[in-house]
């Protein structure tokens, strides 16, 4: 996560903003987008997650910070809407019902552990991301996924699954890396903005 000095609410607006445009862009609408922040300029990793009825649309995103915000997120945006396997490419028709999330991660912390047992005592559940490495497998999860597999054992079975592993595989060569992250979604942006 980048400059402390902007605050989560300033920066959400922000993001969600350049999420939006980067697809619909991709449409032939234009929209203006304010990139003057100084923060997004800065490298972050992040995940674009898009929904439809609150369904699972797209989600895409980097555990390492390779670009700047300014150039992550829209290029996140579009890869989330347009090239994740797991979906068709999002249509135009679609894209007003789309909610669109924005995730910025903070750096990766090495969780050692010798067992799942003691990886279990470690991780923070609703707190914590997850990414998991074992040779060329790899797979993470956001901390949005603990509303989903509330069990830890669960949840790092299915990393696995998602990984290309064994749902209960353990080798000791297993790495696991904990995040955190700040989000922000179109609709909770929406309802602060009606709350005010």
């Amino acid at each position: 996560m980048t400059d402390a000095a902007a605050s989560n609410e300033d920066r959400g607006p922000v993001l969600l903003a350049l999420a939006r445009a980067a697809i619909a862009s991709a449409f032939g609408e234009t929209c203006r987008t304010d990139q003057s922040a100084p923060w997004l300029r800065a490298r972050g990793a992040c995940f674009v997650t898009l929904t439809v009825g609150g369904e699972l649309r797209g989600c895409v995103g980097s555990t390492e910070p390779r670009h700047s915000l300014l150039e992550a997120v829209p290029a996140t945006a579009r890869a989330a809407a347009f090239d994740d396997p797991r979906f068709p490419p999002l249509s135009a028709s679609e894209l007003e019902s789309t909610c669109i999330s924005v995730s910025l991660l903070s750096p990766l912390e090495p969780l050692p552990a010798r067992s799942e047992e003691q990886a279990l005592q470690r991780i923070r559940p609703h707190v914590d991301g997850l990414l998991l490495e074992y040779g060329r497998h790899r797979a993470t999860f956001l901390p949005q996924v603990w509303e989903e597999l509330p069990d830890g054992r669960e949840l790092l079975g299915h990393l696995r699954l998602k990984a290309g592993l064994p749902g209960n595989f353990w080798a000791d060569e297993i790495r696991l890396y904990r995040y955190q992250v700040a989000k922000w979604s179109e609709g909770e942006i929406r309802q602060m903005v009606s709350d005010a």
